[in-house]
């Protein structure tokens, strides 16, 4: 049975202002149990993640800050959001779930986060809306527990993942990709071990060309034994930030891609929903929903 991870802490409370954008994450598992795509029984509750699991990946004086809400104003501004308990408790716990979906993967071939994909966290420092940094928390937690000896991270949101690209510049056991909009967030851009900068206006056609290059040659050459995988819906043609242009249709062609090149390989993946900023929140839902049907029909 394919695992999702939700909890209500994803969704309340959130700061004034941003309840529209996070709306998603309690209404993708809703749609998918009103379809009858997943059961309750797909559905668990992660706990918050440890502080010795996250001090193998964050910065120590970072992560106190966070508990004890001192952050200054700029680093409150860089992340995007005011400090708050109820804040670094959802990141704890989107972290955690993240890792449990690690297990769940390693079971099953696949585990999805509804929420996650916080690669704008660097190892010191939030940004983006983004504290604390699922995927290379749980990366780390695998390396660091022998769970897998060689990772790679495909981040198909259409920001750069430089949070994570940063954390992982000396480790040569997680490779970390990125397809991302080339003028787009962030404009300082760090150095991925494989960056594919698009430029605005990429079309579907070119968008699949790109990874249907990149992806098989990676596989082959990185020989990764567990694959975290970031499917951000901001590449859409409708997204208000994306400046992309790939359809509806082909955002759920990269993720059957990736899904099923994964699979031939027996490649365990999981799965962060990372960014969608439609200004229809169904557009985005939608999207998203689709990721999770396809995992469900695959596996």
């Amino acid at each position: 049975m394919v695992k999702i991870a939700f909890d209500p802490c994803y969704i309340q409370p959130l700061p004034e202002g941003h309840r529209f954008p996070m709306q998603k994450y309690e209404l993708i598992p809703e749609q998918l149990l009103h379809e009858g795509y997943i059961t309750e029984n797909n559905l668990f509750s992660p706990k918050e993640c440890s502080r010795e699991v996250v001090l193998w990946t964050h910065d120590a004086h970072y992560f106190d800050k966070l508990v004890q809400q001192t952050l200054t104003a700029s680093e409150q501004r860089k992340i995007g959001f005011p400090q708050s308990p109820s804040l670094t408790h959802r990141e704890l716990v989107i972290a955690q779930g993240t890792i449990d979906c690690c297990y769940h993967a390693m079971e099953q071939g696949v585990a999805l986060n509804v929420a996650g994909g916080t690669h704008h966290a660097f190892a010191d420092r939030g940004e983006g809306f983004c504290l604390l940094n699922d995927m290379a928390v749980a990366a780390n937690y695998l390396l660091q527990k022998k769970l897998a000896s060689r990772i790679l991270i495909i981040d198909l949101d259409v920001h750069q993942g430089n949070g994570t690209a940063s954390i992982f510049q000396h480790e040569e056991r997680v490779f970390t990709f990125s397809m991302h909009g080339a003028h787009n967030y962030p404009f300082h851009k760090e150095q991925s071990n494989l960056d594919v900068p698009l430029t605005d206006g990429t079309d579907t056609l070119t968008y699949l060309q790109l990874l249907h290059q990149h992806l098989p040659r990676l596989l082959e050459e990185v020989q990764p034994d567990f694959a975290f995988y970031l499917s951000g819906v901001d590449i859409l043609n409708t997204d208000k930030f994306g400046k992309l242009k790939v359809t509806p249709e082909g955002c759920r062609e990269r993720d059957s891609y990736v899904f099923q090149l994964l699979k031939q390989k027996g490649i365990p993946v999981t799965v962060a929903m990372g960014g969608g900023y439609s200004p229809d929140v169904r557009t985005i839902v939608t999207a998203h929903c689709h990721t999770f049907k396809l995992a469900m029909d695959l596996y």
